[in-house]
């Protein structure tokens, strides 16, 4: 097939971890296929995020948390039909859902395609992997998986075998990368985060949507003096009021500055500022998953076994801690001593 012909669109609707984790297949697809147009699907909530990913042609945003809750009101049908005939404005030679879910399946099923275009997904279930089997039967192709898989490698390999990519079969892929440009890049210019200049920044990713994710606030505490007192500006990003009260009480006990405490805007503006810190030390959460993809130092914290289902693939700069159970405070700061060294 031409790589001039080839438009392929990419299904996957949440969550931050799991979209952020599929965004490799971008730039797989481009570099066997350098003028193919990929588009992507996904929640309104982190369209802003896709939106800054190099190689992307356009974000359909599916608003499907918020249409649910009033599918009957004139505004919701009204947005539902705008997405429809938005999808169908183009005819695309590969549909592929990366979620595997009945609702990701259904919206891929939205899209036109050309006459010898397919539909494609996941043959059967990954461990640790969310899946639902009818998905199979619902589009044209249903890839085979492998049982324990990485999550960035079960959507890259989904892709490169629904293309057919001669990498695809290989037991060891290449590390993923993900270009991005953000808005304020000077000229429009792609920002290769691999090159961006360090800056004394670290953020603590502290908080959690799971109660057995969380790290203990002493050892938080413990962990922002340390990076203080190496002259590093902390950080404390939070997302609601749960999240605001643990960043206040770390920031008041450590003595930080009351400019430590960040509550993020939209993603595209959260993932600019984190493409430029010095590193990221957090919970195994969706802002971790993009500080790999951001390529920065960092050092994720596992409190369940799920480091080879979704620990960081980026190299000596990236290190996973913990697993079984929570690591203690000295495992981690070991662990970010070693990540600056890489």
């Amino acid at each position: 097939m031409s790589d001039q012909a080839l438009k392929v669109l990419i299904v996957r609707l949440s969550s931050l971890g799991d979209v952020v984790q599929s965004l490799p297949v971008v730039h797989d697809v481009l570099q066997a296929y350098p003028n193919a147009q990929v588009d992507w699907v996904t929640e309104e909530a982190f369209a802003p995020l896709v939106q800054c990913v190099q190689g992307i042609r356009h974000v359909h945003v599916a608003a499907q948390r918020r249409w649910r809750k009033a599918w009957w009101t004139p505004e919701v049908r009204a947005e539902w039909h705008a997405f429809q005939q938005a999808l169908q404005a183009d005819a695309f030679n590969a549909v592929i859902d990366c979620q595997g879910l009945i609702k990701s399946a259904l919206m891929a099923r939205q899209a036109r395609l050309t006459p010898t275009g397919f539909t494609a997904t996941y043959a059967n279930a990954s461990e640790l992997c969310s899946y639902e089997w009818p998905v199979r039967w619902l589009l044209k192709r249903a890839i085979p998986m492998e049982r324990r898989v990485h999550a960035v490698e079960r959507s890259r390999r989904l892709v490169g075998r629904a293309l057919q990519l001669p990498w695809a079969q290989d037991a060891a892929l290449s590390p993923p990368q993900v270009l991005w440009r953000f808005p304020s890049d000077v000229q429009g210019t792609v920002l290769n985060v691999r090159a961006a200049p360090a800056a004394s920044e670290v953020w603590l990713i502290h908080g959690t949507t799971r109660p057995d994710n969380e790290w203990p606030l002493a050892y938080w505490v413990e962990l922002a003096k340390r990076l203080q007192a190496q002259g590093h500006r902390v950080v404390l990003p939070f997302f609601g009021e749960r999240e605001m009260q643990r960043a206040q009480a770390v920031a008041s006990l450590a003595g930080l500055p009351p400019d430590s405490l960040f509550a993020p805007g939209p993603l595209n503006v959260l993932a600019e500022r984190m493409a430029h810190t010095y590193g990221v030390i957090g919970l195994d959460t969706g802002l971790s998953h993009l500080a790999v993809a951001l390529n920065r130092r960092h050092v994720q914290l596992f409190s369940q076994p799920r480091i080879h289902r979704a620990g960081p693939q980026g190299g000596l700069h990236q290190k996973a801690v913990g697993g079984e159970q929570a690591p203690t405070l000295d495992e981690v700061w070991q662990a970010w001593t070693q990540v600056c060294q890489a």
